[in-house]
């Protein structure tokens, strides 16, 4: 299973979520983010033209994943390197890896990380 983790601003659209995830380069069976970001409308918008299932990460289980890139904003405001691929490795499960680093949307509003499960 691919996870598709986004890190993402409050004022990202829909189309920031969708060129992170075509910059990141894959198709991916599942979603993932923040918890307190996973209903935002811009988020359940995006997951809703997809279809996909959502995976709502909490605080502490973002804090635990190793992420290959390290955002001064994603330390500050989460304690971790990036939310993206934390959220990919925490939704992909035990043993997930990173497909590559984060990508950036255009816009600079979202970021999309690939993780694939570890049973993979």
């Amino acid at each position: 299973m691919i996870v598709a983790g986004f890190g993402f601003r409050a004022a990202a659209t829909a189309d920031s979520l969708r060129d992170a995830l075509a910059r990141a380069g894959k198709d991916a069976d599942a979603l993932a983010t923040a918890a307190d970001k996973a209903d935002a409308p811009a988020f359940t918008d995006f997951a809703r033209t997809l279809g996909l299932p959502v995976h709502a990460i909490a605080p502490d289980t973002l804090r635990a994943q190793h992420t290959l890139t390290a955002s001064a904003a994603s330390r500050a405001a989460r304690d971790t390197g990036s939310v993206a691929e934390a959220a990919a490795l925490a939704a992909a499960g035990p043993g997930a890896h990173l497909l590559a680093p984060r990508a950036i949307s255009g816009d600079r509003m979202a970021t999309c990380a690939l993780a694939i499960g570890g049973t993979q």
